[in-house]
């Protein structure tokens, strides 16, 4: 008994311990420091922007947004939306400020962010917030106070439409954040992202009701779950009525939770459909886990009932030290997607399922430059080779021995060379020989 009551406490210890989000070097929850540039763009070999940007001398730039959370009431606690669950998608923008106290323009800020080794942190934080109303289609009929309009749909399809009318990209971006955040992390995560994409096309950020409490965890996961159903919707929406060509997503942590099961219910969704029809209505093109915080049994009982017909490609970012997975795994005895377990991919008949399934790809980030990162965990915006492979999958389709990467030895996990940056410039410039930097 004594033993059985010590458990819950000493778990709790170790995951404020070890869970990512404990760092006391983190700036403010309503904030975040400036990523790494992604090493593809370092010494300035490559140009993020040789597109029409819309981003331009003073103009700050909007990011759009859905969120399920619960509008603030307490507003010196939560400056926008709050921790608990809505069960509505709320729709709008957010206007971005780069530096905390001075803003700075956006020139000055694609100046600073491509640099390579920087001495000073750069915050990011959201300045204003507009929100649109609710996505219609996700009111329920037990919420009779909510209203019920097509007007907030329209205008979310008409930002989105009016920033693929200004790109040669015609595609939308959905970031989905993790554990223990608040609604502005995602959204200023996008805009990071967003903004090594060159302003590419159009990103949404995607805002579930995440704690930020450790001991939150897990009603984190119930939330996750919860909030799947949102997403579809989400993403119905903007295929249904947007000019979207293609609809990327990109899951962190126990956010690929969220994103795994949104898959799994759209490949239910179109289970009797041809899988060209499906992608056609659905438009799913890279669907993206990172540092997946997923049973593996799970995943694979959506991958077996059909979620790989739904995206263009499945790609599962993993690391064999990730510590927080390494947790994760222990509490709940069970193994985690987001880890690599040596020789566990070598059986025959996996070998087998993932030749005759190639959308399906599994990058170990273990050997990539600050891979291990953030415990292992944050690799996704530490490690400026892990966030490459991510903007260059995004943008351009290169598969990953387009892009670099190399097979293990009779494994179908794709790794990174110690000539990674090199062979992935090489690939981009002779795909497109308008990212290349003039000598002049």
């Amino acid at each position: 008994m004594y033993r059985k009551s010590l458990r819950c406490p000493l778990i709790s210890l170790v995951l404020t311990m070890l869970l990512p989000g404990c760092s006391s070097t983190k700036p403010p929850a309503d904030q975040v420091f400036l990523m790494p540039a992604p090493d593809l763009y370092a010494e300035g070999r490559i140009n993020p922007f040789s597109d029409n940007t819309p981003i331009a001398g003073d103009y700050q730039p909007n990011i759009l947004f859905a969120t399920d959370r619960a509008q603030s009431e307490d507003k010196e606690q939560f400056a926008f939306y709050g921790d608990g669950r809505d069960n509505v998608l709320h729709l709008g923008e957010a206007q971005i400020q780069f530096g905390a106290d001075t803003p700075i323009t956006w020139e000055e800020a694609r100046r600073i962010s491509l640099l390579k080794s920087r001495t000073d942190q750069y915050p990011l934080k959201i300045a204003s917030v507009e929100e649109y109303g609710l996505l219609e289609r996700t009111v329920p009929p037990i919420r009779p106070e909510a209203e019920r309009s097509a007007i907030p749909g329209r205008r979310f399809a008409d930002a989105i439409n009016h920033r693929l009318q200004d790109s040669r990209s015609k595609d939308v971006y959905i970031y989905v954040h993790g554990y223990k955040v608040a609604f502005e992390n995602p959204i200023l995560v996008a805009t990071e992202l967003w903004h090594f994409l060159g302003y590419k096309g159009a990103f949404i950020a995607y805002s579930w009701p995440s704690t930020r409490r450790t001991l939150a965890y897990w009603s984190d996961l119930d939330d996750a779950i919860n909030s799947a159903r949102r997403l579809r919707a989400l993403i119905l929406h903007v295929a249904e009525n947007t000019d979207a060509e293609r609809i990327h997503v990109v899951g962190y942590s126990a956010g690929t939770r969220l994103v795994a099961r949104m898959v799994a219910d759209l490949g239910l969704y179109g289970y009797f459909l041809h899988e060209d029809e499906l992608q056609q209505r659905v438009k799913l093109g890279h669907v993206i886990l990172v540092g997946s915080d997923i049973d593996r049994s799970v995943l694979m009982g959506y991958l077996l009932d059909g979620a790989l017909r739904v995206p263009d490609t499945l790609t599962i970012y993993q690391s064999s030290d990730d510590s927080a997975l390494g947790l994760s795994r222990r509490v709940f005895q069970r193994k985690r997607v987001g880890q690599v377990v040596a020789g566990e991919l070598n059986r025959p008949g996996v070998k087998d399922f993932f030749e005759q399934h190639p959308q399906l790809r599994i990058v170990d980030v273990t050997q990539a430059e600050a891979g291990t990162a953030g415990s292992g965990h944050s690799y996704f915006r530490e490690s400026p080779w892990v966030s490459s492979d991510i903007l260059v999958t995004l943008l351009y389709d290169l598969a990953p021995s387009e892009r670099g990467l190399v097979l293990e030895h009779n494994s179908p996990v794709w790794t990174f060379p110690d000539d990674y940056i090199d062979r992935l410039r090489g690939a981009l410039v002779k795909e497109n020989p308008d990212l290349a930097v003039s000598d002049r």
